[in-house]
Order: C-alpha cells, then sequence, then structure tokens
C-alpha cells in the first residue's frame, strides 16, 4: 500500500502546485487515511517542501486492529500533551523554507487558522478547497474490494435478522442487535447509526429508533451499514411483518422499487449525477408524490458514508467509472409509514457488465 498512498500524495502535490502553492496540510480524518494510512485521531499530514510528514499529538499506539500508517512516512509526534497538529505542521512547513501553505479551509475551525497564522505570521496560507475529496471520487481496486466486503457483512446480519422473531421487539434493540452482528462478521463497526422504522416511522429517511415494537402488518424499514478497513457500505431494505401485505403496501413498494431499478439502470460512466437523481424522482413524482419526496436520491461512498457524488435535481458533473454510489429512493406517507429501498453498487462500464451490486439482499416484499 505504500506505494499506493506515495502515488495519491504525488497527485494531490501536483494540483497544489499547478495552483501556486508547494506544501499542503491536510487535517480532515478522511482524508489524512486516504492519503497516509490508518492514523491516530487527531493527526495531520503535511505535503512539505522537503518531506512530507504525518503529526501526531503524541507517540504512535499499537492498533493492530485498525492499521497503521504508510510506512514511509516520517512520524512527528508532538513532545507533550496540548498541543495542536496542525499549527505544528505549518510550524514545520516554514522551517522547511515554505512560503504558501494550501490548507482545508472547509475543516480547520476559525481558532485554528488564527492559531497558525500567530505561529507562522509570514507563512501565506491558501485555500486547498475539495481536491483531496475529489480525488477520493474514483476508488481503486483495493478500496472497491473492501467496500464489497464491508457489503457481505451487511448482508450477512440483515439476513441474520431476518431469520429471527421481529413481532414485539422495539426498533432501539433490533438495531444494537444488528450493529452487534455487524462487528461479529467482522465489520469496523457500523457505517453509521443504523435505521430500524416500523409502522408510520417506515420509510423515513435516518430515523432514529425509538421504543415503538414491531406489530403485525407493520411496514419495517431497515437501513444499516459496515465499515471494513475504514471504508463505509449502506443497505436499506423495507419488509411486511407477519401477514400478507395490503395492496396499498404492494402498490408504494412497487413504485418504489421501480424508481430504484430506474437510477440502478441509469448508472454508467459519462451519464450526468442529475440524470441518475432524474431517473428515480421521476417515477415516483409521475405517481403524484413529488412533494416530500429527500433532497438527494442516492450519493457517493467510501471512507465517509456520504461523499462525493451527490445524486440531485442541481448536481453538476458526471459519474466515472469505479465510482461506488448509493440509489435509494423511499416515500413515507405520514401515519401510515413508507418504502426506501437502498443499495450500494461501483459504477462499470457496459462493456465490464455494467454497474456491480454489492449488497445482494433480496428486494422482494417479504412478509416476516
Amino acid at each position: 500500500m505504500s506505494e499506493v498512498y506515495a502515488t495519491r500524495r504525488s497527485r494531490l502535490r501536483d494540483r497544489c502546485q499547478a495552483s501556486g502553492s508547494a506544501t499542503a496540510l491536510i487535517s480532515r480524518p478522511a482524508n489524512v487515511r486516504y492519503l497516509a494510512g490508518a492514523a491516530p485521531q487527531g493527526s495531520v499530514l503535511l505535503l512539505g517542501k522537503t518531506e512530507d510528514l504525518l503529526v501526531c499529538a503524541g507517540p504512535l499506539d499499537d492498533r493492530p486492529n485498525e492499521g497503521r500508517p504508510d510506512e514511509a512516512l516520517r512520524i512527528h509526534a508532538l513532545p507533550g500533551p496540548g498541543g495542536d497538529p496542525a499549527v505544528a505542521a505549518a510550524d514545520l512547513a516554514a522551517a522547511q523554507g515554505g512560503v504558501c501553505l494550501a490548507v482545508e479551509e472547509h475543516h480547520l475551525t476559525v481558532a485554528r487558522h488564527r492559531a497558525i497564522r500567530s505561529v507562522v505570521p509570514r507563512l501565506r496560507l491558501a485555500d486547498l478547497g475539495g481536491a483531496v475529496e475529489q480525488l477520493r471520487v474514483v476508488k481503486d481496486e483495493e478500496e472497491i474490494s473492501c467496500l464489497r466486503i464491508g457489503a457481505e457483512i451487511a448482508d450477512q446480519a440483515l439476513g441474520e435478522l431476518l431469520e429471527s422473531i421481529l413481532v414485539g421487539r422495539t426498533e432501539r434493540h433490533l438495531a444494537l442487535e444488528l450493529e452487534r452482528r455487524l462487528v461479529d462478521h467482522g465489520a469496523d463497526g457500523p457505517a453509521f447509526p443504523t435505521s430500524v422504522a416500523t409502522g408510520p416511522n417506515a420509510g423515513r429517511r435516518a430515523h432514529r429508533p425509538t421504543d415503538r415494537r414491531v406489530e403485525e402488518g407493520d411496514f419495517l424499514s431497515v437501513c444499516l451499514g459496515a465499515t471494513y478497513r475504514g471504508y463505509r457500505c449502506e443497505i436499506g431494505r423495507t419488509f411486511v411483518i407477519g401477514t400478507s401485505p395490503a395492496d396499498w403496501q404492494i402498490e408504494l413498494y412497487d413504485l418504489v422499487f421501480a424508481a430504484q431499478r430506474a437510477g440502478r439502470e441509469s448508472l454508467a460512466p459519462g451519464t450526468a449525477y442529475r440524470d441518475v437523481d432524474r431517473a428515480a424522482r421521476q417515477v415516483l413524482d409521475s405517481a403524484g408524490y413529488a412533494q416530500g419526496l429527500p433532497a438527494l436520491t442516492g450519493h457517493g461512498v467510501g471512507l465517509e458514508i456520504d461523499e462525493d457524488p451527490q445524486f440531485a435535481p442541481a448536481a453538476m458533473g458526471k459519474l466515472d467509472a469505479c465510482v461506488p454510489v448509493t440509489v435509494e429512493p423511499g416515500v413515507h406517507l405520514p401515519g401510515r409509514g413508507g418504502v426506501r429501498i437502498d443499495d450500494t453498487l461501483v459504477v462499470r462500464p457496459e462493456a465490464d457488465g455494467g454497474p456491480e451490486l454489492l449488497t445482494i439482499t433480496t428486494k422482494e416484499l417479504l412478509a416476516l
């Protein structure tokens, strides 16, 4: 992996130099991990004029489960507690003869920005913007492999839950059980807070589980994800509890399934982000559900669960190959419940078989 990280840093350095900065300070945790490997919390990466440094608040501890930083990087540990690695990195950049330092203004707090300026007043600070996030959009096959394993873990945890007795159990209890199963099967942990929604709560995006108990005839919508080696996937499914679904449940489910399928089938290199959103949204819009639809019908995944691209009506940009994304349309009817169907896929060209589906739990409307 050391060569992979070095290549990533080289690509970022080329971008910095093209914009007039010879050095850069990376502070956003996911970006540090992307460029330097697994690093202690609070660490920052300095792309220096003479060498690159991982600046940590203290010495590295033994972290076999989380991985370690790139062995090719020199580690600079602060000598005592209470120091700020970002401020220390800026000081090191100046010591290397740097004149301009690009920083992630969207991540640095105003207080940290002021602290850097006070320590190195002669160092000009420029905005790096989302340069690292842009590099992260297209994944290599090693990254996709981590997502694939995470998806397998999430599928397994969900499948086991569906084989258990659900009636009478609370949303909160089911969510905690799913998260335990994720870890039992090898995940670092959940990719985000697991959502379990029943009855009138079903279909709500990012619903926080409550003490409501599962009842016969409920819609049950579940959204969960696994983190594996830092990479996060997502899956969402909706079921009916204990009885044959009612006609309105079948109609709503079929509609959301059609929208999700339209979104999935639109995934191809060169497709505009807004066109993926339109493909899914139009199905629901034409059926009279324009009001209350979510702002996004999908998004990128990787070291964070919500990355670029964003599938929204006004989104700018086009898909590339090897971009993992979610397609997750849904409808929620106040007081009745609703349906969400959510998959993680990797954009692939038609010659390679089209979009690769990572989350494979059935999308049939099962009665559990």
